[in-house]
């Protein structure tokens, strides 16, 4: 399981975000996304600690809290959607609409 951490400040550091959830247990891996473009943090990341219980004592108590000047959104992680090509509806890459098996 992972902890989706929302509205983070964008000085924040790994090490800083590892220090606060070490507080409710031992913490495993701490992840803050970049934007490729301009590489600047993106204001959320995720967290992983050794046990679901752990991470349940660590939502309870961040969830809503304050840090570094703003009210965090801490909850469990939700699996990742697909992508993949439905974004253009669905993918249809041929040229204007001609279908070569209708005929």
């Amino acid at each position: 399981m992972s902890i989706y951490v929302g509205n983070l400040s964008y000085e924040v550091t790994q090490e800083a975000l590892s220090a606060v959830f070490a507080e409710y247990g031992s913490v495993k891996r701490v992840q803050l996304p970049t934007d490729r473009e301009t590489g600047r943090l993106r204001g959320f990341g995720f967290v992983e600690m050794s046990s679901d219980a752990e991470e349940a004592a660590a939502i309870e108590a961040l969830d809503g809290a304050e840090w570094l000047g703003r009210d965090l959104k801490v909850n469990k992680a939700k699996p990742r959607e697909d992508r993949g090509g439905s974004s253009f509806g669905g993918g249809n890459r041929g040229g204007g609409g001609y279908n070569r098996n209708r005929y």
